[in-house]
């Protein structure tokens, strides 16, 4: 069976590329690789991988070269982008493309490389990205879901960082991840302990239920639906319309197509549509019958001051959910007096497609921080902002002595394997200590912004901890800054969950500390 005339099948993809290495230095193609799927059974139909040869082989660094393999001989004899340009367009225009971090990375450098060589990009009729969906339906039950990560939790090889073998890497990790959902959505009384979504958790019905506004709650959120989609409709479509035209989730023989059920729509002016039946389901957890109703696109994207990262954060908390036994789970995170500095390792890990970072680990386990009471020695700074002009929040605590010893010993070890990849950046030590006040050290938070279309929201988990000892969490309406600072005051007492970030961004490199979870003292 080949490729079918109605351009239905699914294109996998992948680009390999250099790696900048200074500011303003672009990217450049150095493979492409991709499979034809059949939507309905899922098997590869056809494939197409080829070297490409860039205009200037000097952008082939060793860095470039330690991420995937791709030397200037390799590429010497290769095709050049504008060789193969009316290859790739055939296999990607006006068909679903489908690839792991394709929305940030591999679709930004198809469109980069077609408008270099003056050619219109080819435009899908829809998108599945894996890291978003599976971040999303799948949890990060497998880690920091790289696929790599997933390859290896399900146990199917190594990531050879070759496009070809990626995306069928790629394919096979959506069967799996698809399997294990779809065993523990039809059992859920079998497998409670490792099923992602709790069975107590609040969803959308029952938290509208128990809302004290009912159905004006309902009728709210249907007048703030994109063209004025009812949220609470109990009619069903099998299509949606993409820049004016369907796109059915059905065959010719009217079978439902489970995997279209994962596609975001993209509309004629690349923007992505979200349609989504709130009301489909009386669960959050994955659920194969109402899989191929929905066509969802939930890319959740984390803005953060020094470098990109995606997250995906929850928005169906109830707000008088407790939380008790969330925040009592920190088995990844270690007090300070739990780490010994002669185990602190770094290490350079694959980052964005083609790029590394530096990560830092403790006895081989990544290392991440529970710091207890402490003291706010500043609050909400709103100085720096995002692209999109949001404030990039963050805020100044003292360092107890046993965390100033962790961190500085962490920022040595760092900063030592950063001075062997020749990146010409300023490193800033990660504990600040100011003229006049070098025994007072202090060190910056930051409280990164979860992304969904045009909503932003916190992608820290926060909560309050009352007199009693129990906590509640905090559940805000909207992105807000200053009702943030009203919590988040100088002298306040916080307890902080922080994983340690190294970022080399616009001539600047360190340590920069995220806070996953935040307990704020009433």
């Amino acid at each position: 069976m080949g490729p079918t005339g109605d351009r239905s099948e699914i294109a996998f993809f992948d680009v390999e590329t250099t790696v900048p290495t200074r500011q303003g230095q672009r990217f450049s193609i150095l493979e492409f690789g991709a499979i034809l799927v059949c939507p309905r059974k899922l098997d590869e139909l056809e494939s197409y991988s080829t070297l490409v040869r860039p205009s200037d082989l000097s952008l082939i660094s060793s860095l470039s070269v330690r991420c995937n393999g791709i030397t200037r001989d390799a590429v010497i004899s290769a095709p050049t982008f504008a060789q193969i340009a009316d290859r790739v367009y055939d296999i990607l225009h006006g068909r679903i493309w489908a690839g792991h971090n394709i929305l940030r990375f591999d679709c930004a450098r198809i469109r980069e490389a077609f408008a270099e060589i003056g050619m219109p990009a080819p435009q899908p009729k829809g998108t599945i990205d894996s890291l978003a969906l599976l971040t999303q339906k799948f949890g990060r039950r497998a880690g920091d879901m790289k696929m790599a990560t997933l390859a290896s939790y399900f146990g199917i090889g190594q990531q050879t960082h070759r496009s070809l073998d990626d995306v069928r890497m790629n394919l096979e990790v959506l069967k799996y991840c698809a399997t294990v959902l779809f065993l523990e959505s039809s059992l859920p009384e079998v497998f409670p302990e490792n099923s992602w979504v709790s069975p107590n958790a609040v969803t959308r019905r029952r938290a509208a239920k128990s809302s004290p506004q009912g159905t004006n709650a309902n009728n709210s959120a249907a007048k703030a639906s994109p063209q004025g989609i009812n949220a609470n409709s109990n009619t069903r479509s099998s299509s949606s319309r993409i820049g004016g035209s369907p796109i059915s989730l059905t065959d010719q023989q009217g079978e439902a197509h489970p995997i279209l059920s994962l596609v975001t729509c993209s509309s004629e002016d690349g923007a992505s549509n979200l349609v989504a039946d709130s009301d489909a389901t009386e669960s959050d957890s994955f659920n194969m019958g109402t899989l191929s109703d929905q066509i969802a696109g939930e890319s959740l994207e984390t803005d953060t001051s020094m470098e990109e990262e995606h997250a995906s954060v929850s928005t169906e908390a109830s707000p008088t959910e407790n939380t008790s036994t969330s925040i009592s789970s920190a088995t990844e995170f270690l007090e300070p007096d739990q780490v010994s500095v002669s185990s602190i390792t770094a290490s350079f890990v694959p980052f964005f497609r083609g790029s590394q970072r530096i990560q830092l680990s403790h006895k081989d386990d990544c290392l991440q921080l529970l710091c207890n009471n402490l003291r706010v020695r500043f609050g909400i700074s709103t100085k720096f902002t995002d692209y999109a002009g949001r404030p990039r929040l963050n805020f100044v605590v003292d360092v107890p002595p046993s965390l100033c010893r962790v961190l500085e010993a962490s920022d040595g070890v760092a900063q030592r394997l950063f001075s062997e990849s020749g990146s010409g950046s300023e490193w800033r030590p990660v504990v600040m200590r100011k003229n006049g006040y070098f025994n007072y050290p202090t060190m910056r938070l930051h409280i990164p912004t979860a992304v969904s279309g045009d909503m932003a929201i916190y992608a820290t988990e926060m909560y309050q901890k009352e007199a009693s000892g129990g906590a509640q969490r905090l559940i805000f309406s909207k992105f807000d800054a200053v009702e943030l600072d009203s919590l988040i005051n100088p002298g306040g007492i916080i307890d902080a969950f922080i994983s340690l970030d190294t970022y080399d961004y616009q001539q600047s490199a360190g340590i920069r500390l995220v806070a996953k979870k935040l307990i704020i003292h009433s």
